[in-house]
């Protein structure tokens, strides 16, 4: 592993002010630095008329939306939550309680198992069984190698944490059947779903027909303000809803939620194949600079992660003259890479990235990198 050299804090801050100044981005930065006035204006736009406030979740607002996501991904029903961190706990609490077992089984870097605090152990007591290796998507090998009763699997499409990864579909079937043969419940980690359909080449009534309970986020990919539906059968989300007010997640008013989700689902929901174009063009224009390693290569989903060679420090004073000279931001954020003298950027596509050209792309992370330009008078982006 490479030794992580302290970053200097004026670097990292200068990058931050100068990123958030860029009038363009290949990464999704809209949903990080919106005024919040014209925000509020906008949703204000986007409630009908008549609509009133919910109190608790209850009311048309919040149940009609319900309605139509869980229509949208083929359920029964669904159920708001505030954040897909507490969707996913509970999830998977419900289906291990109903299968007499506390084991579930996920990738090493899923969600629950990265950014939550081992939460699922801590507040419900769960046993987390990581399947496969680190670095690569859960394989049916894998999964017939765990050993003893499972009470839950959680897969998540894409693997964000490995590039956007996603198996094709005959994997993804195999193990689909290998969990029911098994009689364990099937949970989607599908913050990401919306993108990963078009990749897949299936839609998203059919990926998510084939688990039990789904989770999608209204903040991610679509740019909601704030929040998640669960969806799975009836008596599953009623359950759902006691969790949801145990985990103290029955806020007063949801409906901010709802209206900013509805609208950027109406928006957005025909423009996601598009994303998936994008990141097979990006990849392309990337490949033009040396020393630039993809992950996937090719992209398998609508993002990747690139590893630049360099100094983080060297490369974020880099990535800020760029920015402050072209307004362009390169990424959001870089990270220490893994591999030795590498750092890394997570390039997820959305609307952002399509106001910067493919001959663009490519000439500014070869001043990124500090190559020259070779092309002669006249040659093509």
């Amino acid at each position: 592993m490479q030794t992580a050299a302290p970053v200097n804090d004026d670097a990292l801050t200068e990058f931050r002010r100068a990123r958030d100044a860029c009038d363009r981005s290949l990464v999704e930065l809209s949903h990080y630095r919106r005024k919040v006035r014209p925000w509020l204006e906008e949703l204000a736009a986007e409630a009908g008329p008549d609509e009133t406030v919910d109190m608790y979740g209850e009311r048309a607002i919040v149940a009609d939306f319900e309605d139509e996501i869980a229509a949208l991904l083929g359920k029964e029903a669904a159920v708001l939550m505030p954040s897909g961190t507490m969707a996913q706990q509970i999830a998977l609490r419900i289906w291990a309680e109903g299968q007499g077992s506390r084991r579930v089984a996920f990738h090493p870097r899923c969600h629950l198992e990265m950014h939550e605090a081992k939460a699922y152990q801590a507040l419900h007591q769960l046993e987390g069984v990581l399947v496969g290796e680190a670095t690569e998507l859960i394989t049916l090998d894998a999964l017939k190698a765990v050993p003893g009763r499972l009470a839950a699997l959680l897969l998540e499409l894409p693997q964000r944490e490995i590039g956007g990864q996603l198996p094709t579909w005959l994997e993804l079937t195999a193990q689909v059947s290998w969990a029911r043969e098994g009689r364990i419940r099937l949970h989607l980690d599908g913050a990401r779903l919306l993108e990963a359909a078009p990749a897949m080449g299936h839609s998203v009534t059919e990926i998510s027909g084939l688990f039990d309970s789904v989770y999608i986020s209204l903040y991610k990919g679509l740019g909601g303000l704030a929040g998640a539906m669960l969806c799975g059968p009836q008596g599953f989300i009623a359950e759902a809803r006691t969790w949801r007010q145990r985990h103290g997640g029955n806020v007063f008013r949801m409906f901010p939620m709802v209206v900013s989700g509805r609208s950027a689902l109406h928006r957005k929901l025909g423009r996601f194949p598009l994303y998936r174009e994008r990141a097979l063009r990006l990849a392309e224009a990337l490949r033009r600079v040396p020393g630039v390693q993809l992950l996937p290569d090719p992209p398998q989903s609508h993002m990747m992660h690139a590893y630049f060679p360099g100094r983080k420090d060297e490369l974020l004073r880099r990535a800020t003259a760029i920015a402050e000279q072209e307004k362009v931001a390169l990424f959001r954020y870089l990270d220490i890479a893994e591999v030795p003298g590498y750092c890394r950027a997570e390039l997820e596509m959305g609307e952002d990235a399509m106001a910067v050209s493919d001959a663009e792309v490519t000439t500014l992370y070869r001043r990124l990198l500090q190559i020259p330009d070779s092309r002669g008078p006249g040659s093509a982006g």
